[in-house]
């Protein structure tokens, strides 16, 4: 990317109560943002740009939810973007309605909506009410299955730039795992010739020369990589041009150490020789080969 700086970013954290809004402020302050919490509605702009007299050059969060004076979902999404001078973006946090009640219980919290009943109460209602934010959102990040160091990785690695350059993510997974929250475009490499089935490369990854070599005799795995090549080519910087700031891209397979590993890791480096700087992450990479997660063994070396 080349060009003028953009203006500093405007983030408003925001979403369910326990989604880990307070682990979001304290991880982007650590990387250099101006951050608040709960700041009133009708205190944004003054905090943003003070008296106007200077010109903000650090990115600033601001944390946002239900506890806070004149929240209103159906409005913060206008007034975030009417602040002059910055990029504003909103990342609105979710996590599973189970998971939130595990976290009230274990912290003995009272959800701020329901402090006289029971937790799903005010889960429930706070779901609702907060949509509206929710589909306005730039970004989402569901945090049900992430631990406080994923988070913060995910965090890292969208808003660690202080100068918002735009980042871009090539990522690994294994659909027999999860499929994966945060991706922006995914593709399925399933329908490669599967390399768990053949019992010298089973106990290796994508990254081993043998497994490459293995899906390359598959006439399916350069017609495809060479179509997705081009089609990101012309895509990702189209989404810079629209103001996104972070992009994923993610290649799954069902257990997310073969095909998808090694889709993912020629695709970064095909990015890389197209003028890109790629992140690339392996989610599943680390995973114990299981003939369970694979499926029924088929005949022949093309079981998927």
């Amino acid at each position: 990317m080349t060009g003028a700086r953009r203006p500093p970013r405007l983030l408003l954290v925001t979403g369910m109560s326990g989604a880990g809004k307070s682990t979001v402020l304290d991880a982007l302050e650590d990387f250099g943002w101006d951050t608040v919490d709960n700041l009133p509605a009708d205190l944004l702009n003054a905090f943003v740009n003070g008296d106007g007299t200077q010109c903000r050059t650090a990115p600033v969060a601001v944390g946002m939810d239900v506890r806070s004076r004149g929240f209103d979902p159906a409005e913060l999404p206008a007034l975030i973007r009417s602040v002059p001078g910055v990029a504003p973006e909103i990342l609105y946090l979710d996590c599973s309605g189970n998971e939130l009640i595990r976290r009230f219980n274990e912290t003995r919290r009272r959800h701020p909506l329901a402090p006289d009943r029971p937790a799903e109460d005010g889960i429930a209602r706070e779901r609702g009410w907060t949509a509206p934010l929710r589909n306005a959102s730039d970004s989402l990040i569901d945090t049900s299955d992430l631990s406080p160091v994923e988070l913060r990785e995910e965090l890292r690695r969208r808003y660690g730039s202080a100068i918002g350059d735009p980042v871009l993510t090539i990522m690994s997974f294994g659909y027999a795992r999860g499929t994966l929250r945060t991706a922006d475009l995914v593709f399925d490499m399933r329908f490669l010739d599967n390399p768990h089935w053949v019992d010298e490369l089973r106990p290796l990854t994508g990254n081993d020369q043998a497994v490459r070599a293995y899906l390359e005799k598959d006439e399916a795995w350069e017609q495809s990589l060479a179509k997705v090549e081009a089609l990101l080519i012309d895509w990702i910087p189209r989404y810079w041009s629209a103001g996104k700031a972070y992009l994923t891209v993610a290649f799954g397979c069902t257990g997310g150490r073969h095909r998808s590993v090694c889709a993912t890791a020629e695709m970064a480096e095909r990015l890389r020789r197209a003028g890109f700087s790629p992140n690339v992450r392996h989610r599943d990479l680390g995973s114990q080969p299981s003939d369970t997660i694979e499926g029924p063994a088929g005949a022949g070396s093309g079981q998927r």
